[in-house]
């Protein structure tokens, strides 16, 4: 039985068959919205992308700086913010483009950087919360918090509250909210926010986040009704990205082998996100999930709970007021 294994891996029309199916597989990663395509400008529009300086976050920015948009990246690396705010400036041709620090696993850094944008900035029109961690091993921040909670949903949270009042006075005003499929798998217990009743295996916690962001996303945009700001979240799609630079060594390798035929690229990747936050067609929808295709879908049925989500949206808003 082995040699007949043997003789069609390593038969010619294996390796070339793979290819083709690789390459049929790569056709299809791309969505038929193109954003180059989108005729929509952003002149006089001021943008915020936390996570800008790599992956999708970088060319969020760089769309946004392409249409005109004052951009300012909110970044947690000086060197790399700095690295890719220059870059940005020079693909785009557009000198409006300005690098601000923070880390949203701090809530003390995130309400230091809100405080900059609010000091230094009359509008804010669309903000993109992008920034995210998976696979982080254990850890608790200096707030008590999970360090990928704090990361991935609670600092983002604590952000959009700070800035609502000024999108509000800015609307039309979009909030994009990066999320992930994988939270069809996560779960709701508030323990897990200080790192309880939690399994560090793969992307497990990770999932959680993503669910809290979907939920979050929801009440958000109830909340915001009628005040002209709406609020969204999305799944990127399965990106060869950063987020995966705190996985061991093998996991590593196998998802970037598997990612050259099957993953998207982060360019591509950005697609939905920006979808999201300039598209004439996504104007005025709010409270909705969407697919790295564009296309609106409904998220896990969990995720559709109003009551969780107002709940959830709750403790969040008590969590954060005594930190």
């Amino acid at each position: 039985m082995s040699s007949i294994w043997n003789d069609i891996f390593s038969n010619p029309l294996w390796a070339v068959s793979t290819v083709i199916f690789g390459l049929i597989v790569r056709s299809q990663r791309r969505g038929s919205w193109d954003p180059r395509a989108c005729p929509v400008q952003l002149k006089g529009k001021t943008a915020i992308v936390t996570g800008a300086n790599t992956g999708i976050g970088k060319f969020i920015a760089l769309d946004f700086a392409r249409r005109g948009a004052k951009v300012i990246l909110a970044c947690r690396n000086e060197a790399r913010g700095t690295a890719a705010r220059d870059d940005i400036r020079k693909l785009s041709g557009n000198g409006n483009v300005h690098l601000r620090l923070v880390d949203t696993s701090c809530l003390d850094s995130v309400r230091t950087f809100a405080e900059g944008v609010l000091q230094e900035e009359k509008d804010l029109h669309i903000l993109v919360n992008n920034a995210g961690v998976s696979g982080l091993p254990k850890a608790i921040t200096k707030d008590g918090l999970e360090a990928s909670f704090a990361t991935n949903h609670v600092g983002p949270f604590l952000l959009t509250n700070l800035l609502l009042d000024l999108m509000k006075h800015s609307a039309p005003a979009r909030i994009v909210n990066v999320a992930s499929v994988n939270h069809w798998r996560g779960k709701v217990d508030f323990s897990h926010f200080h790192g309880d009743n939690l399994t560090y295996f793969m992307d497990s916690v990770y999932n959680h986040t993503k669910l809290h962001n979907v939920l979050w996303t929801n009440e958000l945009a109830r909340r915001l009704q009628g005040s002209g700001v709406t609020a969204n979240s999305l799944h990127p799609g399965v990106i060869k990205t950063e987020v995966m630079r705190h996985y061991n060594f093998l996991v590593r390798t196998l998802f970037n082998l598997i990612g050259i035929f099957f993953f998207k690229s982060s360019e591509e990747g950005a697609v939905s996100t920006i979808y999201c936050a300039v598209a004439e067609e996504t104007e005025g929808i709010s409270g909705k999930y969407f697919d790295s295709d564009c296309s609106m879908v409904l998220p896990a049925p969990l995720a559709r709970d109003s009551a969780i989500a107002a709940k959830a949206f709750e403790y969040c808003e008590r969590l954060t007021s005594k930190l």
